[in-house]
């Protein structure tokens, strides 16, 4: 389980971070936006997502109808979301 702030909550977790990556299953339920290079910041639908995060960025892919999306943000910014509530952690990942 993730602590609020978006960090790994068992020690499990911590391990596979220190490690390389975790893959959580998050859902979206705020205002969640990122930047496409030196572009306007683009919003992320509600709903559920995949967030694959590492000590650095965290990476969240999304799937909307047909198409599918994803956005790389710094650690600090996807933590942000998380504490603020605008993104929830469902589970993390076997792997």
């Amino acid at each position: 389980m993730a602590s609020d702030d978006g960090t790994a909550g068992t020690g499990q977790d911590a391990q596979r971070l220190a490690q390389g990556a975790v893959t959580r299953n998050a859902r979206i339920v705020g205002k969640v936006e990122y930047r496409e290079g030196d572009g306007a910041n683009m919003t992320i639908r509600p709903g559920p997502c995949e967030v694959d995060e590492t000590a650095m960025d965290a990476t969240i892919s999304w799937t909307d109808g047909d198409s599918r999306g994803s956005a790389a943000m710094p650690i600090a910014d996807y933590r942000r979301y998380v504490s603020s509530k605008a993104l929830q952690i469902i589970g993390t990942k076997a792997g």
